[in-house]
């Protein structure tokens, strides 16, 4: 395991094998959820199972041997709705010529990945406001974990509201939490791993949220062009996605992509001290740029076999918080993946609610980052509150960090603190206002 420099990082296979199965359990969801999603326009649901767990499989794959990171990659949560409701039900753009925009994009960001692009707009954020998306995301996905488990709800008075606790499901959720927080207060290593098995156990036992072994573990995968795979493999339409009327399209997917892979990429890193240099070499900046050319690549990748936009998941925090420092962690994340294939019957038995906890106890962990802000400074305190309000609030990243660019920028400016402003937080604050005055397009 000289390859993955196991022991250069305090790591080793036990660690990053149970730091990978965090992340596998806590992301697992992205299989069903995004082919339900997508299936929408027209597309397989069968064909976009397969779909999904492949790219899942081959771009994760790609971050661990290439950047020798633990980052997993999927089919992001939001790019899908956009490919879906806006891109293809909204402006009745043919779900082929919406995959030829994905590769589009995806491709103009693997090119400027190659130009230090994105590492350069990386370092040109403020460590206080990497800090401050670092706390975003944990809200995010804080908010995003309990709503799906019941704990809060929506009201058409106040808009949200605590959820009813005398719902089994949602006392299960509760339950799973209370066994996560007690592992990680013990210090056990697996604790996430093993609060979900234990949870699935009961829910299994008493039917707890409609949970119970699935009759048949295994389901060979569907391969035809009828309703399998190959019904979407290779159907996008490049040469029809170049005209002028899709050109918004390509720059909200590529603007959004931009911005969920620096939050996730830099979410992630600070939590685990990923992209340090630890060197005269910059090792730290190396695997930075590799991840983010993984990332990009992934995208054009996840186009050809048929799904929407690719990108790093905010799920690998998980596996850093079990331990997992190297791309071991992601390939191990990519073999795992390879059982849903023909295990889908199996991973799809373990309740909904035993999974959702662990992304709330990840949101607690990456908001502990707030705490190191310099709210002294009123740009960072300003910048910081929107960051951290607009994302959960809007159910964006890109939208938290937008507001947090555009603030951050007004306020140094009537302060007249030019000398604190560089060109990387100029160009990203422009991008900003750019994807904003994008929503008075039509397309």
């Amino acid at each position: 395991m000289d390859f993955f420099k196991l022991k250069e990082n305090k790591t080793n296979v036990k660690t990053e094998f149970n730091a990978a199965m965090a992340i596998f359990l806590s992301m697992l969801y992205i299989v069903p959820t995004n082919a339900s999603i997508l299936s929408a326009t027209g597309m397989s649901y069968d064909a976009l199972i397969i779909a999904t767990t492949l790219v899942t499989i081959i771009t994760t794959a790609m971050v661990g041997l290439f950047a020798n990171t633990p980052i997993a990659m999927s089919t992001g949560m939001g790019l899908n709705v956009f490919f879906t409701y806006s891109m293809c039900l909204g402006q009745n753009i043919p779900w082929p010529t919406a995959l030829g925009a994905v590769f589009i994009s995806g491709f103009i960001f693997l090119v400027l990945s190659f130009t230090n692009f994105r590492v350069f707009i990386l370092k040109s954020i403020p460590e206080d406001f990497r800090k401050a998306i670092s706390a975003g995301i944990g809200c995010f996905l804080a908010f995003m974990g309990m709503n799906q488990a019941h704990i809060i709800q929506a009201d058409p008075v106040t808009l949200i509201k605590i959820g009813n606790f005398a719902d089994a499901n949602v006392q299960f959720a509760l339950f799973v939490l209370f066994l996560i927080v007690c592992f990680w207060a013990w210090n056990v290593r697996a604790g996430f791993i093993l609060a979900v098995l234990i949870g699935s156990v009961i829910a299994w036992a008493f039917g707890i949220n409609d949970a119970k072994l699935p009759e048949n573990f295994i389901a060979l995968p569907d391969f035809s062009s009828e309703h399998g795979l190959m019904s979407i493999f290779a159907k996008l339409d490049i040469f029809a996605a170049l005209k002028i009327a899709i050109l918004p399209a390509i720059m909200t997917l590529f603007v959004t992509q931009l911005f969920d892979s620096i939050g996730t990429i830099t979410g992630a890193g600070l939590r685990g001290n990923l992209f340090e240099n630890k060197s005269e070499e910059k090792e730290g900046d190396k695997k930075l740029g590799k991840t983010m050319i993984a990332d990009a690549a992934g995208t054009c990748v996840g186009a050809v076999i048929g799904t929407s936009t690719a990108t790093a998941f905010v799920e690998s925090t998980a596996g850093i918080e079990a331990g997992g420092r190297t791309g071991l962690t992601s390939i191990f994340v990519a073999l795992l993946f390879c059982l849903c294939i023909f295990f889908v019957p199996f991973f799809k038995a373990i309740p909904a609610n035993a999974i959702y906890p662990i992304l709330i106890m990840v949101g607690i962990l990456m908001f502990m980052e707030v705490s190191r802000v310099d709210f002294k400074d009123p740009a960072n305190c300003v910048a910081t509150f929107f960051v951290v309000i607009m994302m959960p609030f809007t159910y964006s990243i890109t939208t938290g960090i937008a507001f947090g660019f555009i603030s951050y920028v007004l306020v140094r400016l009537l302060r007249k603190e030019f000398d604190k402003l560089n060109k990387g937080i100029i160009v990203i604050t422009i991008i900003c206002l750019a994807v904003f005055l994008l929503q008075f397009i039509k397309f």
